[in-house]
């Protein structure tokens, strides 16, 4: 399900139940949550992004960018966006303090779990791709640091200095 942005709190299951994968684009926390209480209400934001729910009741996450879908905004590219988005549910000055609906927050280890196995499996390919094993496209993109240890503050500050595709480095800063 494209663009599972709000979603009602009793379907939550029916993602893992009905076997839908549910595809989000995290960013958009950062622009959505200025407008979105005042268009659809406080209750109903409680489902809006909401990726701890989502996996907690077993659907597969799957993450996207959006761009350059739309103009509303200005949407970064660079990954540490959207990983910084789902993981701290705040804007990119650091509000609101705590995040919106903190409940919903995900771990960094899961924002790229979405970036990466589970797109591939979104796509039918994660026999080929999506993780790290030997036989499987190398489509890697390496950071300046380890995403997985540095403070959640820290994210927006990480560069990425190497991206390789199929095995082929196209791009490097080291």
């Amino acid at each position: 399900m494209i663009h599972a942005q709000v979603v009602r709190p009793d379907d939550f299951h029916r993602f893992r139940d009905l076997d839908v994968i549910a595809e989000v684009n995290p960013y958009h926390i950062s622009d959505d949550m200025r407008w979105m209480e005042e268009r659809i209400g406080h209750e109903r934001c409680r489902g809006a992004y909401a990726f701890r729910s989502l996996l907690d009741n077993g659907a597969v996450l799957s993450f996207g960018s959006d761009w350059p879908g739309t103009s509303a905004a200005l949407y970064h590219v660079h990954p540490r966006y959207s990983i910084y988005a789902a993981v701290t549910r705040k804007t990119l000055d650091g509000t609101p303090e705590g995040g919106w609906f903190p409940g919903e927050r995900i771990t960094v280890g899961e924002a790229i779990r979405a970036y990466t196995i589970n797109n591939a499996e979104a796509a039918l390919e994660d026999h080929i791709r999506g993780s790290i094993e030997a036989g499987k496209l190398a489509d890697i993109t390496v950071f300046d640091r380890n995403l997985l240890e540095i403070p959640h503050g820290e994210i927006l500050e990480a560069e990425v200095v190497m991206t390789i595709v199929d095995g082929t480095v196209v791009y490097e800063d080291l």
